[in-house]
């Protein structure tokens, strides 16, 4: 059994901070939260408890070069086959490459994050590779497998009539019989034949389905071009994903087409600032009531650090609204932890409760920038740095625990 006493919890799926005079767990499970009085404020510090953080959307596979996409554009950076990421793993042994992912998963862990869902490259090696990678780490790898090639050419795509070839067929069944789901670059990697075949298995499977719609202009305007539809209608009615990552060029219709779907969408604004591509619309996300979550993206772009992703997302989405008001620091908070239970179901609901699991991060609100805040959630959303992680827990697991810290 663990117990903290005197601390402040998050609980709940709104997040809503509580004084506890204790914080229990036994096992994998939350077993006593003895609630005092609400806690927004601080006078002289405490132990903060928060649910473990999820990051929703990663490309652990390219953590072995940081920084290697600095002056390339999304299509010199990341399109198959001859983009930068691409041809760097490819000559990249699985010896070398498996100390690399390892090692961020578990700074990963060292911030506060205890699940990521990552589009995995490199056909069912790379998924094998990632998992071994969370086997050692403990940290839950949602691995969305990805063709380790291109499996249709240029007269294919633009004739849109074709299923998927043997070989690609075979490699996607392959590749699901390691990850989790499937994910692809963008819609305009496959034809519409392609995509419901993909679907029609998945489903079968049970296996989750992701895709990247709207990180650019190009993605609609191809997809217009070849279909008639753009690339986030055309995914919405032929492969029906889970997840639907960027949105960072989405209009007002396209907006309203996700919030009406009912999908949930991943921002990485990050990464999209990373290329110099244009912001996601977080207001307007926000207000048509989509629910949203966050995801740093490639290793190659940015650290795995979700508590930059949510400091930059808080901001940037003030800005968009133009006052000092909204957001509440607690509605992007919810896009890295209980937002995730639409996804995931009721067995990941990223927040904290008696009898939920005990998935959560330790702060050292004692130090000196957090310990006399005046509006505890937002100094959880934009202070908090490694340093101030104390422990991170999934699943009653340490994952990271810091000698300060006496359990």
């Amino acid at each position: 059994m663990g117990r903290l006493r005197d601390c402040v919890v998050l609980l709940g799926p709104e997040l809503e901070p509580w004084r506890c005079a204790s914080f229990e767990w036994t096992g994998d499970t939350v077993t006593a939260v003895e609630r005092t009085a609400p806690a927004r404020t601080l006078e002289s510090g405490a132990l903060v408890v928060i649910p473990g953080l999820t990051n929703s959307h990663t490309h652990m596979g390219d953590s072995a070069f940081p920084d290697g996409a600095t002056g390339l554009t999304l299509e010199q950076g990341f399109f198959r086959p001859d983009g930068f990421k691409y041809r760097r793993l490819a000559g990249l042994a699985r010896e070398e490459h498996l100390p690399h992912v390892v090692n961020h998963l578990r700074y990963m862990a060292r911030t506060g994050t205890v699940a990521h869902m990552d589009f995995r490259e490199q056909g069912p090696a790379g998924s094998e590779l990632l998992r071994e990678a969370s086997r050692i780490t403990g940290v839950d790898s949602v691995i969305l497998g990805q063709f380790s090639g291109v499996p249709f050419g240029a007269e294919a795509l633009a004739a849109n009539v074709d299923p998927l070839p043997a070989d690609a067929r075979r490699e996607l069944e392959d590749v699901l019989g390691v990850a989790d789901g499937f994910s692809e670059s963008t819609m305009n990697d496959l034809t519409d034949t392609a995509w419901r075949e993909i679907r029609e298995l998945t489903g079968r499977l049970g296996k989750l389905r992701a895709i990247h719609c709207l990180e650019n202009a190009g993605y609609r305007d191809v997809s217009l071009a070849r279909t008639g539809r753009g690339d986030l209608a055309r995914a919405l009615e032929l492969y029906d994903p889970h997840l639907i990552v960027h949105m960072t060029v989405a209009d007002a219709s396209e907006v309203a087409l996700l919030a009406s779907s009912g999908k949930t969408a991943v921002l990485n604004p990050r990464a999209n600032v990373c290329l110099g591509l244009p912001v996601p619309p977080v207001r307007a996300l926000l207000e048509a009531g989509a629910n949203l979550l966050l995801g740093t993206d490639n290793g190659m772009l940015n650290s795995p650090n979700l508590f930059a992703e949510l400091d930059f997302t808080y901001k940037l989405a003030k800005s968009q609204y133009g006052d000092a008001v909204r957001p509440d620091p607690l509605a992007i908070l919810r896009m890295a932890t209980s937002n995730i239970s639409a996804v995931r179901g009721p067995a990941h609901p990223g927040c904290l409760e008696a009898g939920l699991p005990a998935t959560f991060v330790v702060l050292d609100f004692h130090q000196p920038h957090l310990r006399s805040t005046q509006h505890l959630p937002a100094s959880v959303v934009t202070r908090i740095t490694p340093e101030d992680v104390l422990a991170t827990f999934s699943r009653g697991r340490p994952l990271y625990q810091d000698p300060r810290l006496a359990l």
